[in-house]
């Protein structure tokens, strides 16, 4: 197919990298071969995130002989969420696609999230109809995003990743949230605009292993949970009333015991049962988990004030002379 004509819509595809040395072949290929087959130009924003298994050296040999490849390297690993942040900072297309780099996400809905975006969609969503993973991460995932609809403060889309297509006011947006615990799909939702759907069934990693561990994916969850909802705060609150009430209910019920003379269950009164160390004990961790709430909030609240970058770039490889590398 012969090259797209300069006036064409330049597209970015925006992926983060993390040892994923065992796929990235595989994953340019697919992706070139896509990019190929429309009359787009694209540039292919790779962003190595530490990677420490030879992904930035394979991503480096791929820029010097793709000129639409561009190799972002971070100082370090940042995660994730900061990582496609990075990625957003480089983009420079009228359209930007992110996606994960272990072929989960199927470069193949590409041409389908364009045709969306040039109908009027300024986000399109690729929503995943189930997903090959393992019994315990599918079980978290459904559960997770169950919680999640429900604690959410506004809609959320579920079963819907990092993968959409942003329109360049929605990227443009999307920078200028700085926050640090980011769940870039909440971000994209509470932005707004104009958003199309895709479903699809989420393919099983293409080779290695996932890179996002248990621990993790619960403190994504928690990022997502305590980023985007007071619902929390307001259990807190509902947990510490409902104590009282046992509280109230409880004395009450000790003080007719003594003045009746009679045990509970009419057995004899007896001083020190342990019935005091049950609801200390309740009445304390009740305590403990509304300070843990409070701590997740105050803690981000934090990281916030700080007002560290999101991640620093050590450099940007480019083939294109024009540009350098930065």
């Amino acid at each position: 197919m012969s090259a797209p004509p300069e006036a064409a819509p330049l597209v970015s595809l925006v992926i983060p990298l993390y040892n994923e040395i065992a796929v990235a072949g595989r994953l340019h290929d697919e992706v070139r071969r896509v990019a190929s087959g429309l009359p787009y130009r694209f540039e292919i924003v790779y962003v190595d995130d530490g990677s420490q298994d030879g992904t930035l050296d394979c991503m480096i040999e791929l820029a010097k002989s793709d000129a639409r490849v561009e190799v972002v390297q971070l100082s370090r690993n940042w995660g994730h969420q900061a990582a496609i942040s990075a990625g957003l900072s480089v983009a420079r297309g009228a359209a930007v696609v992110v996606m994960d780099g272990d072929l989960q996400d199927p470069p193949a809905l590409i041409p389908e999230m364009i045709a969306k975006w040039r109908g009027g969609a300024k986000v399109v969503i690729a929503q995943h109809l189930g997903r090959r993973e393992s019994s315990l991460r599918r079980f978290l995932f459904r559960w997770f995003y169950r919680v999640f609809s429900y604690l959410s403060d506004f809609p959320i889309p579920v079963n819907a990743g990092v993968f959409a297509l942003l329109d360049r006011q929605v990227c443009d947006a999307m920078l200028t949230l700085k926050e640090t615990n980011r769940y870039i799909p909440g971000l994209r939702a509470w932005l707004g605009f104009p958003q199309a759907v895709l479903f699809h069934e989420r393919p099983a990693r293409a080779g290695g292993k996932p890179k996002q561990t248990l621990l993790r994916l619960i403190r994504y969850a928690m990022d997502a949970v305590f980023s985007f909802s007071y619902k929390p705060l307001r259990l807190a609150l509902v947990l510490g009333l409902a104590t009282a009430v046992l509280a109230i209910a409880g004395a009450a019920l000790v003080l007719w015991s003594r003045l009746a003379g009679v045990g509970f269950f009419g057995s004899p009164v007896v001083a020190g049962y342990s019935s005091i160390m049950i609801s200390v004990l309740f009445i304390g961790s009740v305590q403990l988990i509304c300070l843990g709430i409070l701590g997740e909030y105050i803690g981000r609240v934090y990281d916030e004030v700080k007002g560290r970058p999101l991640f620093l770039i050590e450099k940007i490889h480019r083939m294109d002379s024009r540009h350098g590398d930065d």
